[in-house]
């Protein structure tokens, strides 16, 4: 998978299974640098907070300020120390702030940067002097010393358990294939299940649409293809027998349309003025005629020539 498709990928799906847990942003400008932040998470307050128990590991890692940084290939120690001037940058900036405000800046209000990769070297993680917390965190989670306030995620060594499911899914290889198989087996109301789908059905275009598709790319076009069918079925089965529902949807009138508001966002980016302007149409298909255009993966100028009023 060329880099530009997976940052976006792992932008989307973070952006998507952290936004009820706190504000997220994407791609963030780093003050008085000209580079981005990949993903920069604000916690909601406890009583606005979603059920973070589901995420697993990432809702643990998302219990405090953070900045994620997802890799595709396998970190080196320029990226870490790259990701760490950004980290550095920030905490300045932040107590610059609040020297401006003659207010004093706690350790707890800095955030934490996590670094998502694939694959860490032994090499590497003893060069930093990462290191384990056996007592507070799973296998494949190394800190580094304190006061950097900042993680490494060996996603390679995560332990296979639902738990680390959603991050092992933006892994590599047989990791990145086992995490996809255990998505099409959770229970069809899972309440992650739908937008990761739905995300993995963005991933699977965006790939097959590229100029030149790696064999890694097309293994994981491959993977995808029986349980993307699956979940088509699954949205027809559905709609057949209750109607007013369909594979992505769960209830209320009100749950389909974030669902389309969250499809078009993942597809194309924004869901800007011409786009809104489709989201009545949509929401006026039948189960099985919405599926089919999930499906058909069509253009933004294919949807607003098709939908738009």
């Amino acid at each position: 998978m060329t880099t530009l498709v997976y940052d976006q990928f792992a932008k989307d799906y973070l952006k998507e299974l952290l936004a009820p847990l706190g504000d997220v942003e994407t791609s963030r400008d780093v003050p008085g640098e000209v580079q981005e932040i990949d993903i920069w998470f604000t916690p909601y307050p406890l009583e606005r907070r979603g059920d973070a128990k589901v995420l697993g590991l990432l809702g643990q890692l998302a219990s405090t300020p953070s900045i994620f940084e997802p890799f595709r290939n396998e970190i080196n120690p320029y990226q870490i120390r790259g990701s760490l001037g950004k980290l550095f940058d920030i905490h300045a900036n932040l107590q610059r702030q609040r020297q401006r405000e003659n207010s004093r800046l706690e350790e707890a209000d800095l955030p934490w940067l996590w670094i998502l990769s694939p694959t860490v070297s032994a090499t590497v993680l003893n060069g930093f002097k990462a290191e384990q917390n056996p007592k507070n965190w799973l296998p494949g989670v190394y800190f580094l010393g304190e006061y950097l306030k900042t993680g490494i995620v060996a996603i390679h060594e995560l332990p296979c358990r639902e738990e680390t499911l959603w991050l092992r899914l933006l892994g590599k290889g047989s990791v990145q294939k086992q995490a996809i198989k255990e998505i099409g087996a959770l229970l069809p109301n899972h309440p992650l299940r739908a937008n990761a789908l739905l995300l993995l059905v963005n991933l699977q275009a965006t790939i097959q649409t590229s100029k030149d598709i790696e064999i890694e790319d097309q293994e994981l076009v491959m993977e995808l293809s029986p349980l993307l069918l699956q979940w088509r079925e699954e949205a027809l089965q559905e709609g057949e027998e209750r109607g007013l529902q369909q594979g992505l949807q769960r209830g209320a009138r009100m749950e389909r349309r974030t669902i389309i508001e969250n499809f078009l966002r993942v597809r194309f980016g924004d869901l800007d003025e011409e786009l809104s302007g489709i989201v009545q149409p949509l929401l006026e298909l039948s189960p099985e005629e919405f599926t089919t255009v999930l499906l058909l993966q069509l253009s933004r100028e294919e949807l607003l020539a098709r939908f738009a009023s």
